[in-house]
């Protein structure tokens, strides 16, 4: 599992059937930025826990379902990394 930060939902009307009418998100760590199927009902900003690889696709309704990164679940709290 990984944390992601929420950036804004992805549109795509034009899908394979295996996606059906999932929401997407894009999610950043750090730098790099990934496509998500939120599984959970977050909204831009949210901080969230992912899962990748045959769990993300387990996750997203089936093990045959074409998804390499899945939302399970929004931080209620998480206190930032303190700097000195």
């Amino acid at each position: 599992m990984k944390i992601y930060q929420v950036e804004r939902p992805l549109v795509a009307t034009n899908r394979i059937p295996g996606l059906e009418h999932r929401h997407l998100q894009v999610v950043r760590d750090g730098p790099v930025s990934a496509v998500a199927v939120d599984a959970v009902g977050c909204t831009p900003g949210d901080w969230v826990i992912c899962v990748g690889s045959s769990a993300a696709r387990e996750a997203a309704g089936s093990k045959e379902y074409p998804s390499d990164l899945t939302i399970v679940g929004i931080i209620d709290r998480w206190p930032p990394q303190e700097t000195e």
